[in-house]
């Protein structure tokens, strides 16, 4: 009797070891995913971050480029104007890249 009381002890802790296998499973192909998912965002994030920094240094050397034009212009009592093309510029900076 007792026997028979071990086996179907034996038997339910077989059957939960199995589903704590699958389950094993389904965790590292899911960890798997996570991995090659953080990659991808990782390589988007780093794309994105050169086109910030690109755009940015081309906006500095437009500005740089356009300084030199009205430097000319700047009155002695330190009254000066504020050229279109750098409220452009300015304003270009703060736009969302388009690709």
């Amino acid at each position: 009797m007792s026997g028979v009381y071990f086996r179907g002890g034996y038997a339910v802790e077989q059957e939960w070891r199995e589903r704590v296998a699958q389950v094993q499973a389904k965790v590292a192909a899911a960890e798997q995913l996570s991995k090659e998912e953080t990659i991808k965002i990782v390589e988007k994030v780093v794309e994105k971050t050169k086109i910030v920094r690109t755009r940015g240094t081309d906006i500095i050397k437009y500005v740089d480029r356009e300084v030199v034009k009205y430097d000319v212009k700047f009155a002695p009592g330190g009254v000066c104007e504020i050229p279109q093309e750098f409220i452009t510029a300015y304003n270009r900076a703060a736009e969302v890249p388009s690709k």
